[in-house]
């Protein structure tokens, strides 16, 4: 057998070294497909969002006052003299926010399965209060200085960005009156923050009142589903909302955030007070529903809203990608343990050796990976990194010429497997974690290696025939 020349320790880390970086090939296809797979549950939430619901933005309710302003243009002839005069006439809609606004609702999580993806839902009970100040033409903005304005029958309406998210029918009494919601929304142009949704034509005791410039009192009852993403534009002159979320993972966006958010048992109370002062909501679905046609409109993107998200925090996918870019050190630490027996027990392990134990770490992510799919992400963890183990201790337990260091090893193993689910389980404490983590192994390599003559070492230790084995 040819032996490795003097410097074989030098030589036996260069060949780990460049062991730890082919293996990173492997590694890095893993890493690949966990972004294939991740990409393709996005595909999955995008088509239920097509056939189902997507998020919701939800704007209202509101008034909308459909008028006619007629004037007359005079009409002269060529010495400018008065020959007559023409009647002109424009139809716009006007539009009224209550002065007050409470909602109040539940939003609970729901979860569907496209193929083996879930994709997280939600469903909001929500209930809008409030009032409407006594409306009049007075407040519909004029043309033509001496033009007259005729009302038309108004609606109230209720803007969707998904309508198909509607569960049921809507409950509304305005001014004790039970209206019905029918589709569509009238007199708001395509390509409005209006355009989508539903309105109820007001009938009875609603459109005495109306007609009277009497206050209308306002209770709407409704249930809306969407997908992870719930927003609100506050248009009333005083907006407060207060909902009772059943997640416990949470993001809060949009230009308000929530005034008080509370833990509970099950998830989160979170309160919002938003007043027209601070907001342009009101302004901005004005604007988009009276612009001209054909100009520009305010996109709902721009509109000032108030979010709630539900997100996965153990998302499968997402913990993989983390658990996958740990795959190099987790290679590196373990050839390096692999070596520290050899060096300390006086062994030979092949080049072939150290090859087939990195190929075994790198399977696990991609086990992970597969198992995650079908099971919880904790149980898939525990079965992947259990079955690396146990194949690292019988493999061990060989080339080492022992059970003994077979079983210390592999546990070693173990215990990188637990540092590594801990730092893919803590969000807020990752990065700590692992700058310890990597700080402590190196320390204790350092501390173990201090009093070794590496010069000294012999070339030639007796040889471990893994075969045989």
């Amino acid at each position: 057998m040819t032996f490795l020349p003097k410097n074989s320790v030098t030589l036996k880390l260069l060949t780990l070294l460049l062991l730890t970086l082919l293996l990173c090939l492997p590694l890095a296809r893993i890493g690949w497909l966990v972004s294939e797979r991740g990409a393709t549950r996005e595909q999955a939430a995008q088509e239920l969002a097509a056939t189902y619901a997507g998020a919701q933005t939800l704007i209202g309710p509101v008034l909308l006052v459909p008028y006619v302003e007629r004037w007359s243009e005079a009409q002269l002839d060529e010495q400018g003299k008065l020959k007559g005069r023409i009647a002109r006439s424009r139809q716009a809609t006007h539009l009224v926010y209550p002065e007050k606004l409470e909602i109040s609702g539940t939003v609970s999580p729901q979860e569907r399965q496209r193929g083996i993806f879930s994709v997280l839902f939600y469903d909001l009970q929500g209930a809008w209060t409030g009032s409407f100040a006594p409306t009049h033409a007075a407040g519909i903005p004029r043309t033509e200085k001496d033009s007259t304005v005729e009302l038309l029958p108004p609606s109230l309406a209720f803007g969707l960005s998904d309508v198909r998210g509607i569960q049921g029918s809507p409950v509304l009494l305005l001014a004790g009156e039970a209206l019905r919601f029918v589709p569509g929304m009238p007199f708001a142009a395509e390509g409005s923050l209006l355009a989508s949704g539903i309105h109820a034509p007001l009938t009875g005791a609603a459109l005495k009142a109306f007609e009277a410039r009497q206050p209308l009192m306002l209770d709407l009852r409704m249930a809306v589903v969407g997908q992870r993403n719930l927003s609100m534009a506050p248009v009333a002159e005083d907006t407060s909302a207060q909902l009772a979320i059943r997640w416990p993972h949470l993001s809060f966006g949009g230009r308000f955030l929530a005034a008080q958010r509370t833990q509970t048992q099950d998830g989160f109370q979170a309160r919002w007070a938003v007043s027209s002062l601070v907001s342009a909501a009101g302004r901005q679905v004005t604007a988009s529903v009276q612009a001209p046609a054909g100009g520009p409109r305010p996109q709902a993107q721009g509109l000032d809203t108030f979010d709630v998200s539900l997100i996965q925090p153990q998302n499968t996918y997402s913990m993989s990608d983390r658990a996958v870019k740990y795959g190099a050190l987790f290679v590196g630490l373990t050839l390096m343990a692999a070596f520290m027996f050899e060096l300390f027990r006086k062994l030979r392990l092949h080049p072939v050796q150290y090859a087939l134990v990195g190929l075994s770490i790198a399977l696990f992510f991609l086990l992970l990976l597969a198992l995650s799919e079908k099971l919880a992400f904790s149980l898939a963890y525990g079965l992947a990194s259990g079955a690396s183990v146990v194949l690292l201790m019988v493999y061990f337990s060989a080339v080492l010429q022992g059970w003994r260091r077979g079983l210390s090893l592999s546990a070693f193993v173990g215990l990188l497997y637990i540092a590594l689910y801990g730092l893919l389980v803590s969000e807020d404490n990752a990065l700590l974690m692992g700058a310890i983590l990597v700080f402590g192994m190196l320390a204790a390599l350092m501390l173990l290696t201090r009093k070794i003559d590496w010069y000294a070492l012999s070339p030639a230790p007796a040889t471990v025939d893994s075969a045989a084995d």
